[in-house]
């Protein structure tokens, strides 16, 4: 059976390119169904774009690599495609733009529009062998029991990353580019839970609060969940894409409230209350209660110098600790690194040095923040790769 091309992976990048490469395509998935990841998103709604994402909000060793495969197709082109489906949607927070009624919405959209194309897809379909011809490469496949050889002109690396394996994630792509020569930066969890090894954090779990996480090079302002395992929360998935292991964190939990003021303040109007009360007022009351074993905060508001108010919102707003790792794939949202940029096109996601070949997706080191960007460039970099493939 031949094909002009061959789709491996039927998440949310390859289903958006099979949509654009016309000629003959075949998307194959070991998985029971196509584009669970999407469907999982965003508790059942899926965060599938962000009204603000541009390349600044990707990590990559070539920060510059994104840009083109962003750049024509943007969120608004994907929020126009959502648009002509019928499908409402809203800005949830900070530009992430999510369904209204349900995730499986957009993966109807997106076979609605590979059927468009003509596009066919196999699920539950494993690959058994691969090789490249002078014509393309040649596949085996297994489904329903059964080999099959396959050929085409154009294969497609659209498998993900290592991220949440209970779904079938695997290394696939990573060693399908070491097969063909593509180089592959060092993958590691990211938008993941911090750990730490001495359950420091058990008595606050489920407690959530606004801060500003940060390392040396970045911060964020976003919630902060504690767990018992650890730290949580969208401020923290978003810091351990760009931690590394050994490294202390801040935590400011107090980032646009003005506490001196505000306890001084209280501290003339009504000095005999306690401090820990007033603070209550402010922050979480477990939260202040596991405070007050490691911040001193005794007596009453009366009793607190200003020099004693500034030192304890000194504390409050850096707050400094060292996780001791992250969960890992097992809850990370993505995978950062991955197939190298250096050996791919920017402009067509087609390997430089292997004709016919393209990586795309999650697969490639290109990783965004959270809150629809990597679903943003699943459809900049299948749409870049699919539209290259249809004008060959």
């Amino acid at each position: 059976m031949s094909y002009d091309t061959i789709i491996l992976g039927a998440g949310a990048a390859g289903m958006m390119c099979a949509a654009h490469c016309g000629g003959q395509v075949l998307v194959i998935d070991h998985a029971k169904a196509p584009g669970e990841k999407i469907r999982i998103s965003g508790g059942g709604r899926c965060n599938f774009t962000n009204m603000y994402a541009e390349p600044g909000n990707f990590l990559s060793q070539n920060p510059h690599f994104c840009k083109s495969a962003l750049a024509r197709h943007t969120q608004w082109d994907f929020v126009g495609l959502v648009d002509r489906h019928g499908i409402t949607w809203h800005e949830k927070t900070l530009g992430q733009l999510f369904c209204d009624g349900s995730s499986k919405q957009i993966i109807r959209m997106l076979l609605d529009e590979m059927a468009r194309a003509g596009a066919e897809l196999w699920v539950q379909t494993a690959l058994r062998d691969l090789r490249k011809t002078e014509s393309g490469f040649a596949l085996e496949v297994e489904r329903e029991g059964k080999r099959i050889p396959l050929t085409c002109r154009n294969l497609v690396l659209a498998t993900g990353g290592k991220s949440i394996p209970k779904m079938g994630a695997t290394g696939l792509a990573y060693d399908i580019a070491h097969q063909f020569g593509l180089q592959v930066v060092k993958t590691r969890a990211a938008l993941v839970p911090f750990t730490f090894p001495d359950g420091r954090f058990k008595d606050l779990s489920g407690v959530s609060v606004p801060a500003r996480l940060s390392n040396d090079r970045i911060s964020f302002d976003e919630a902060l969940l504690f767990t018992h395992r650890g730290l949580s929360g969208p401020s923290v998935l978003q810091l351990s894409s760009y931690w590394r292991e050994g490294e202390m964190i801040r935590v400011n939990l107090i980032p646009d409230l003005p506490l001196f003021d505000l306890l001084r303040d209280q501290r003339q109007a009504g000095g005999r209350k306690a401090l820990t009360t007033e603070l209550a007022r402010h922050l979480p009351g477990r939260l202040v209660d596991h405070l007050r074993h490691h911040i001193p905060m005794q007596g009453n508001l009366a009793d607190q110098s200003d020099v004693a108010l500034a030192d304890l919102v000194t504390r409050l707003s850096d707050w400094r600790f060292t996780p001791s790792g992250t969960e890992g794939y097992r809850t990370a949202e993505v995978t950062l690194g991955g197939i190298d940029t250096d050996d791919l096109s920017s402009k067509t996601m087609e390997a430089r040095d292997v004709p016919g070949l393209y990586a795309i997706g999650e697969a490639v080191d290109v990783t965004g923040w959270l809150g629809g960007y990597n679903f943003q460039w699943a459809w900049s970099s299948g749409h870049a790769a699919g539209s290259a493939i249809a004008s060959c």
